[in-house]
């Protein structure tokens, strides 16, 4: 039978997705700019020009080296990945070894997009000397997942390729990617864990924010890619409850076990070799009050050879509170795997370093009281200390958004002038206060310390790890679209032409390049790779892996430049989607 579901996720849940064309703004700002705009001379009224057939641009995958062309591509293509291109691209050689790397900076991509360096070639061919057939390959690689390549050419790093830029552009931005095929593996069901959230609302420590925030983020991440996801436990408070809502953390409710679920851990416990019972039970021992039993811990790891554990591991207390605990956790892997299709749950305890100790005794309780698939998966996924510098007193979550909240307002106050008190305003700055609290804890390897400065002066709005870049960035987006379509209802521009007839050729500045070959084209990779948490690994850690001018000559390339934003504008509202964050179309 199908296990109760959790009650559903609070209404105040933020929404995934706000209008992409951007509010009305209070006044009307100026038409963005092109490059190279003189002076401020009369802007002219946008007029058709004379009569002509318009060239369907475009360009299609081409065999060969060639420059391609001609033929648009066929909506519903699959996406080019990068991963796909560099398995191309190290099939070609014939060899073990993966020597292609993919280039980052702007210096080598000047000249290079993908190179295979001297010291690796020579390992797999004896000399370095690559045959020409080798060659011949490489520059004849095709495929719906590959992107379209130039020639192969010897340099004095190594082999070196050169994307073929428009079709690349053409094949990113051209036309809407087929969906993706679905998997032959079933849906993974994850129950994420975090403890920190049972303890009592006032002592909701930063400490205990960071795994909730990461667990949050992970679990979004994980259901766009179609797992069945579980978080617990509930909130132990109104109090925590709060501040979860303030920083827009979608945490569900609790989802109350069976009524027999802890009588049956207490049989499990009392049979179990490696418990004494206490105060019930045949043997009862003199154990402290409230104290159920005491359970070896020791002697299980050893016995069941398991590694990983801390080896000061010796002897729990079990209490009834311990109980409750892994009842919760029972249900919700019932929970998880009633919501996907396969019957194997993983269990990953998001947890901070403080808690990690006694995180593994629980661990390990559960398996000696549960020896299920599920038990026999757990991992642990440590965050670091998050320090305060020169605390006066225990700074607690509440007063640290409070702080957040106070620093961003005055930021914003700096940059805009005196603000309006009114109720967009007080969203506008909750928003922004979530972003840099988020950013804050995120954009550090959740492994690493994080030392919070709560001082007047440290809130930074311009770093490009800080939440607020990111929201002021999504905000001029939003912007520069509701201007651009403000102008053609005023007839400055004609309306932007459908993607598949752009001329993406008009796309030649080098910073155009590296905004979709470093961030546009590897994006839906890099969410991929932060769903596939190594679950199967050995031990019980795991790790977890953002202008234009009305002159007729120049609408191909400001419509080409359009729709590279768009891309950009969509990339940011999918990242922060995962964060549970509304990408603010006005600031």
């Amino acid at each position: 039978m199908a296990a109760p579901r959790c009650p559903p996720r609070p209404a105040w849940r933020p929404r995934a997705r706000y209008p992409q064309d951007g509010r009305p703004a209070p006044s009307d700002p100026p038409a963005p700019k092109m490059a190279g705009q003189a002076g401020c001379a009369p802007r002219p009224t946008w007029r058709p020009p004379p009569a002509r057939p318009r060239p369907r641009r475009g360009v299609t995958s081409r065999t060969g080296g060639g420059s391609g062309g001609g033929e648009r591509m066929e909506a519903g293509e699959r996406r080019p990945a990068v991963a796909a291109t560099l398995r191309a691209l190290n099939g070609a050689l014939g060899r073990p070894a993966a020597p292609w790397v993919k280039e980052t900076g702007a210096r080598h991509l000047r000249h290079r997009d993908f190179l295979a360096p001297w010291a690796a070639l020579r390992a797999a061919f004896g000399g370095g000397q690559v045959p020409a057939d080798v060659m011949a390959r490489v520059t004849s690689l095709s495929g719906p997942e590959v992107l379209p390549l130039g020639e192969c050419q010897e340099t004095s790093a190594g082999l070196a390729v050169q994307v073929q830029r428009p079709e690349a552009f053409q094949r990113l931005l051209g036309a809407r990617p087929a969906p993706a095929p679905a998997s032959a593996s079933p849906p993974m069901s994850v129950v994420l864990h975090c403890p920190g959230l049972r303890g009592p609302g006032a002592a909701l420590a930063p400490r205990h924010l960071r795994p909730v925030l990461l667990a949050d983020h992970l679990a979004e991440v994980l259901t766009a890619q179609g797992a069945s996801v579980c978080l617990v436990p509930a909130p132990g408070d109104e109090a925590s409850w709060e501040v979860l809502r303030r920083l827009r953390v979608a945490w569900p409710g609790g989802c109350p076990g069976p009524a027999d679920a802890i009588p049956a851990l207490k049989r499990a416990l009392v049979q179990s070799p490696y418990a004494t019972a206490g105060e019930w039970g045949p043997g009862a021992a003199a154990l402290p009050e409230g104290v159920l039993a005491k359970v070896d811990l020791k002697s299980f790891v050893e016995r069941q050879r398991l590694e990983g554990y801390d080896p000061n591991l010796d002897v729990l207390l079990v209490t009834e509170e311990k109980l409750r605990c892994l009842a919760e956790l029972q249900q919700a892997v019932l929970q998880c795997v009633a919501g996907g299709q396969g019957s194997c749950c993983h269990v990953v305890h998001v947890v901070s370093c403080e808690e990690e100790f006694q995180q593994q005794q629980m661990d390990l309780l559960w398996r000696i009281l549960d020896p299920g698939a599920h038990t026999a998966l757990q991992k642990h996924l440590v965050c670091g200390p998050v320090k305060v510098a020169k605390p006066s007193s225990p700074v607690g979550t509440d007063q640290y958004f409070q702080l957040r909240k106070r620093q961003m307002y005055e930021a914003s106050v700096m940059k805009y002038g005196e603000l309006a008190q009114d109720e967009a305003w007080t969203e506008v700055i909750d928003v922004l206060t979530a972003a840099a609290i988020r950013f804050e804890m995120l954009s550090t390897a959740h492994r690493s310390q994080i030392v919070l400065d709560l001082e007047d002066s440290s809130i930074s709005t311009k770093g490009t790890k800080s939440g607020a870049f990111v929201m002021y960035n999504c905000a001029r987006l939003a912007t520069l679209f509701d201007t651009y379509q403000r102008a053609v209802e005023r007839g400055t521009y004609p309306p932007l032409p459908p993607p598949s007839e752009l001329n993406f050729s008009c796309l030649r500045e080098e910073g155009e390049w590296l905004l979709l070959f470093n961030y546009l084209l590897p994006f839906p990779e890099v969410l991929q790779q932060a769903a596939q948490l190594p679950l199967p690994s050995k031990g019980i850690r795991i790790t977890a892996s953002t202008e234009t001018e009305p002159f007729p000559h120049l609408f191909d390339q400001m419509f080409a430049r359009l729709q590279l934003l768009a891309a950009v504008r969509d990339m940011f509202h999918s990242a922060l989607a995962t964060l549970h964050l509304p990408p603010l179309s006005q600031i």
